[in-house]
């Protein structure tokens, strides 16, 4: 999968990223429901992502690790990004062309509310799994 354009919703923050996987998967942490009003549905996008005007784009330092990203016009939810920069899951939403990914994993299934369920199979996470895989790559990236 190749480079591919995506934007908030007024267009004020514009951004191409290459997907590492023709994937997208949902985050159901408290922080990501505030954040978005629902589920996150991100796609991994690695270190690709090039924003074209970042005078646009509001960060908010939401843990020791991560901040996310939107629009300081709009409010569209945008990124979310490892704070070292070594990985950025971006909205599957604000890609131009977002119907081509599969539904593949559930993170923070623990925290996921009673009141909804997805009829997809995907791998699923809780909450001290993720924290874990982040500290891990926290380490990896201190030690290099």
């Amino acid at each position: 999968m190749g480079a591919m354009s995506g934007q908030c919703l007024c267009g004020a923050v514009k951004f191409k990223a290459t997907p590492k996987e023709s994937e997208m998967g949902v985050c159901h942490c408290a922080m990501c429901q505030r954040w978005a009003g629902g589920v996150f549905m991100a796609v991994s996008c690695g270190v690709s992502v090039e924003i074209e005007d970042e005078t646009q784009l509001g960060v908010y330092q939401s843990s020791d690790w991560g901040e996310r990203c939107f629009c300081k016009v709009c409010g569209s939810t945008l990124f979310w990004r490892m704070r070292d920069g070594t990985n950025t899951a971006v909205s599957a939403a604000a890609f131009e062309d977002s119907a081509n990914f599969a539904f593949t994993s559930e993170i923070f299934i623990d925290e996921k509310p009673s009141t909804y369920e997805f009829a997809n199979v995907t791998k699923q996470q809780a909450g001290p799994e993720v924290i874990a895989a982040f500290t891990a790559q926290l380490e990896k990236g201190a030690e290099a």
